[in-house]
């Protein structure tokens, strides 16, 4: 179970991070930034991929898409040193190699998985959806909270960006609050499967997992999503960018609570 949590939460946020640069551009931004996100994500899947040899995942049939996240791991860093010599054009192409293998890494996992409730036949695309929604809400919170450091590293930069950033931000949040709907609509359409047991067990006899995972996964984002939102407008990239670090600290919380009723339940939300 260890080793797959760990698994799903890192990919994820590395890839997410990979796919929310393509809403700002380095020819407006400066190389700086894409060359330190793009290193931090390198070292996150590197990371992923060596637990992974270490400890497999139990719960996978196959190693596609390890393999799949290993080749994204190294267009990273190629990206990394092309956007580094300023060949802007190379470096979105390979970008988009970098999302496309790393989604269809995050894709194919879902459908390795071996471990789901039965919702005929929706399970696997129940997970591919969540944990889709979780790669765009990681990504965007950890993105958006390292480029708020970057008007301390460039005072002049446009407040439009980080505005964008946070845009991105909370389309992702509304995209993962959807896609825990989504699993509970398809939960109460598979008959043999009482909803209102599932939610006793849910609240009740996994409300140490549950709660935690709605607090801080759903409730706590929404509302620092509101504030970051009033502080980008006021201009103050200081205060977004202290309300984005304890996004970061809630998102991660609630993915990981989010994970472990994956495995106890074998239901994602």
């Amino acid at each position: 179970m260890i080793s797959s949590t760990f698994f799903f939460l890192f990919s994820q946020l590395g890839v997410g991070m990979m796919l929310c640069l393509m809403f700002i551009s380095p020819r407006s931004i400066g190389n700086s930034f894409f060359k330190f996100a793009s290193l931090t994500a390198a070292i996150l899947l590197g990371v992923v991929l060596g637990f992974d040899f270490l400890f497999p995942s139990p719960v996978r049939s196959g190693q596609l898409p390890v393999i799949l996240l290993a080749a994204s791991a190294l267009l990273m860093a190629i990206y990394n040193r092309v956007v580094d010599v300023e060949k802007f054009t190379a470096a979105n192409v390979l970008l988009a190699g970098v999302i496309g293998t790393g989604l269809l890494s995050i894709v194919w996992d879902c459908f390795a998985f071996t471990k789901l409730m039965a919702l005929g036949g929706w399970e696997n695309w129940v997970l591919v959806v969540n944990h889709l929604s979780a790669t765009a809400l990681l990504g965007s919170v950890m993105l958006t909270m390292v480029f708020g450091h970057w008007y301390l590293v460039i005072p002049r930069l446009s407040i439009e960006h980080l505005a964008r950033l946070t845009k991105v931000m909370s389309v992702a949040i509304g995209l993962r609050v959807t896609a825990i709907f989504f699993s509970l609509v398809v939960l109460r359409a598979e008959q043999s499967i009482p909803l209102a047991n599932v939610l006793n067990e849910l609240m009740i006899r996994q409300g140490f997992f549950f709660w935690p995972r709605v607090i801080f996964g759903v409730i706590v984002p929404i509302v620092l999503a509101v504030m970051i939102w009033s502080t980008v407008k006021l201009n103050h990239t200081q205060a977004a960018t202290g309300l984005l670090y304890l996004g970061v600290v809630a998102v991660l919380f609630g993915e990981f609570f989010s994970k472990f009723l994956l495995f106890s339940l074998n239901l994602p939300l």
